[in-house]
């Protein structure tokens, strides 16, 4: 995938967002109902991007305290990362794919192989879903998507509580995705077919937009 060098967070770093289906959402382009329709939440995003693309504006998504604190502690999670595994992490800024459908924005590159991904553990909900329960399903189609994507190996999610850190207990864990175990060659093939098929949903709204906002 072409490599923008852009800073996460910049106007231009938004600016090349704008109309892509991005890794942070690829959980949202799989969401179906029972029937097997695309959820709310699947058929809204598709529209947002439909609309994006055509030059519109979806509606902002309001940044609160857990998402400000997100961003304020990459940079000390990624130090602590290369404290405790000695690799050297590249800090990463926007991937696009080729038909510009698709969009990543790691939170490091390592070596030829590896991804870091970095989710700052802010509310006790998502703390203890995460790491007491072992229940990663929330981040698992953007790891999964980085593999795809971008053609690497493995992924270190890393779930980073600055609290606890602070409090003298373990702040820093580290879950190794990799794409030759538990089956995740056949996850990567079933979530490359699906958000194939969402980006013909947003093609298809895309498509019913132009022609009422000619």
């Amino acid at each position: 995938m072409p490599w923008l060098k852009l800073e996460q967070g910049s106007e231009e770093w938004l600016t090349a967002r704008r109309g892509v289906v991005t890794g942070s959402r690829f959980k949202d382009c799989r969401d179906k109902l029972k029937s097997g329709q695309p959820s709310k939440a699947c058929l809204e995003y598709a529209r947002d991007v439909a609309r994006e693309r055509i030059g519109g504006k979806a509606p902002s998504k309001f940044q609160n305290a857990a998402m400000r604190v997100g961003v304020e502690q990459e940079p000390v999670a990624r130090a602590m990362y290369e404290a405790a595994t000695g690799y050297m992490v590249d800090e990463a800024g926007f991937f696009l794919s080729d038909d510009d459908n698709f969009g990543l924005s790691p939170d490091g590159l390592i070596d030829e192989d590896g991804v870091l991904e970095i989710k700052t553990m802010v509310s006790s909900e998502t703390l203890f879903t995460a790491l007491v329960d072992g229940d990663i399903s929330a981040y698992r189609d953007q790891c999964l998507g980085y593999l795809w994507l971008l053609g690497r190996q493995w992924v270190d999610l890393v779930l980073w509580a600055p609290d606890l850190e602070a409090a003298g207990r373990k702040g820093l864990h580290i879950i190794r995705i990799d794409r030759s175990e538990n089956g995740n060659e056949d996850a990567i093939e079933k979530l490359e077919a699906d958000l194939m098929a969402f980006a013909v949903l947003v093609q298809d709204n895309e498509e019913k937009l132009r022609l009422k906002a000619a």
